[in-house]
């Protein structure tokens, strides 16, 4: 089959999921796995490898990130229950000032959202932002935006969260490069796209269309004396970080047959590094503050229920991959692409900005178009597994608008109309992407 037909193939394909997701309400993973067996038969695969297909790519894909995703998610649960997340706030916004509200909500997002989905931390976050927007007596919409797109950009661009830890799998990038590249390009565009959007483009008086009596009856409730210390909730979320980090460097300095360099590859590995940020955020968030071990089992299991979705979305783009790979349909996008007069880190980006524009999930977005571009790798040799990673992150960031549940869950928290909505969440995370792409394009330079 010819490159013209496959890539045909493959836009068909795209324009299911589109339409299972959006017009029929169909679960994404559901979609993807329709849209898999469309392109299986629809390219000639044969049938009976399908399933074998299939189950690869599911299993490849979720094999690595159960445990991480699972993790995370009991992260993020001890540091709403223990209320980490409001000391962090009121520190920052005593240190910081009130007058840069936003700059104080957007470094909360980068750092409290790095264990847990963006969805899920902005739900634990969102009662703060009436409490920092009370405080510096500011419109709670002008310090939301910030929030919701810094957690956007840690959900794209960093791991361990389970999208950016997936697709540098798929590319083969590894993992304390892509945090460690991923920091130089999460920080400054969020501070772009968010706090500097927000002292331009939204006004302090900026009000929701009624007032949300039901989120403000939400606001935290623990006594100040009773939080845990700002620097110890610090280090339990950026555990996980600064141990793969130490990895990264550490292999690239020792000897790789020397003992100790094994040992750090293992403890650095990043399901073995999440454990450890578990095992000691059960001391730091839950004993030190005198939990049981009974209420640490509690919240354990209850961290549990909402990822479920996720896993199912992530198994299938996985599904959804393979078979893209193994019809020959990637590679001969890879190949048309490659021709073109384009950078091939541009091209990612453009490809995840489209798909998340389509299909509304930044997560099926990015699983999808790393599928897409992994042929260019061997295409281009120089090309940097983790510059591309970081570039499909960054296109996953923009166009956050009605196909996005995270949009509608801004708009009912912060009870915006659509039209501000589009034009403060949408034209935010747009611009993020944008300085995202921009800085990555600065690093490829370099790497």
């Amino acid at each position: 089959m010819g490159t013209g037909a496959l890539v045909a193939i493959l836009l068909a394909s795209i324009a299911l999921v589109v339409v299972l997701i959006i017009t029929c309400k169909m679960h994404a993973s559901l979609a993807l796995l329709l849209a898999a067996f469309f392109v299986a038969i629809t390219t000639g695969l044969d049938l009976g490898s399908v399933g074998d297909i299939l189950e690869k790519g599911v299993g490849g894909t979720l094999g690595f990130l159960t445990l991480i995703i699972g993790f995370g998610a009991v992260l993020g649960k001890l540091l709403e229950v223990s209320g980490g997340a409001q000391r962090l706030a009121s520190t920052l916004v005593r240190a910081i000032g009130k007058q840069r509200a936003t700059i104080v909500i957007a470094l909360l997002g980068l750092i409290c959202g790095i264990p847990v989905f963006v969805e899920v931390g902005f739900v634990l976050l969102v009662p703060l932002v009436f409490v920092v927007a009370k405080e510096a007596g500011i419109s709670r919409i002008k310090v939301g935006i910030p929030l919701a797109t810094s957690l956007m950009v840690v959900h794209c661009i960093l791991p361990p969260h389970p999208a950016a830890t997936a697709i540098a799998g798929t590319l083969g990038a590894d993992i304390g490069t892509v945090i460690m590249l991923g920091l130089c390009v999460a920080i400054p565009s969020v501070l772009v796209g968010g706090p500097l959007f927000a002292h331009f483009a939204i006004r302090n008086n900026e009000k929701p269309q009624e007032e949300d009596i039901a989120a403000e009856e939400k606001l935290p409730t623990i006594d100040e004396k009773n939080l845990p210390s700002f620097g110890l909730t610090l280090f339990t979320i950026l555990l996980p970080l600064l141990i793969m980090i130490t990895r990264t460097i550490a292999t690239k300095l020792m000897p790789a047959d020397l003992l100790a360099t094994k040992i750090i590859e293992i403890i650095g590995n990043p399901i073995t590094a999440l454990m450890i940020s578990v095992l000691f955020a059960y001391w730091s968030l839950g004993l030190h503050r005198k939990r049981t071990l009974r209420d640490l089992q509690s919240i354990t299991d209850g961290s549990f229920g909402p990822i479920g979705g996720i896993l199912l979305i992530i198994g299938a783009g996985g599904a959804f991959n393979q078979v893209l790979t193994e019809s020959g349909v990637a590679p001969a996008l890879a190949d048309a692409l490659s021709g073109l007069p384009v950078s091939p880190i541009i091209l990612a980006w453009l490809i995840a900005l489209v798909l998340h524009f389509a299909v509304g999930s930044a997560t099926v977005a990015m699983i999808s178009a790393a599928g897409i571009v992994l042929p260019m790798l061997s295409i281009n040799p120089n090309l940097s597994p983790a510059i591309l990673a970081l570039a499909i992150g960054a296109g996953a960031i923009g166009f956050t608008h009605v196909t996005d549940s995270l949009f509608w869950m801004v708009k009912e928290y912060l009870h915006m109309s659509v039209p501000q909505a589009l034009r403060t969440l949408t034209v935010s995370t747009t611009i993020t992407s944008v300085v995202a792409l921009c800085i990555t394009l600065l690093l490829s330079l370099v790497v």
